[in-house]
């Protein structure tokens, strides 16, 4: 099992309600990933996503949990021309599968304020 120093926990407590209070200093006007931690298991990263600003055509290789901090419509456009909508309700989770071989997506905030979700991929999902 992993150690935690303190410092690094109330680092972490600070930045999430910090976020939960809607005060986000990384934050722009881009929709960003912000890396927050990875070992052998997981990769966990922050994800703010502006209206009409949609992240690049990406693809994902494992399943992931999706934490919404600030919920919102977030339409998935797949680069073959399917589309889905998913409404993710601040303070729920929800579960994505990965993505089939060869498909891409981009992710595009339909709402009018930004989506922030915290993304835990399950490095080891088999």
């Amino acid at each position: 099992m992993q150690r935690f120093s303190f410092r690094a926990i109330a680092l972490a407590a600070l930045s999430l309600s910090l976020t939960a209070a809607g005060v986000n200093p990384q934050q722009g006007n881009q929709t960003q990933r912000y890396p927050q931690f990875e070992n052998d298991d997981v990769r966990v990263w922050k994800s703010v996503v502006m209206p009409n600003t949609p992240l690049a055509m990406h693809r994902h290789e494992h399943g992931r949990v999706i934490i919404a901090l600030a919920g919102g419509t977030m339409k998935i456009v797949e680069s073959g021309g399917g589309e889905e909508k998913h409404v993710w309700e601040t303070g729920k989770a929800y579960w994505l599968p990965k993505n089939p071989p060869g498909d891409t997506h981009a992710d595009v905030n339909a709402g009018d304020k930004p989506i922030e979700v915290m993304v835990v991929e399950i490095k080891n999902d088999k």
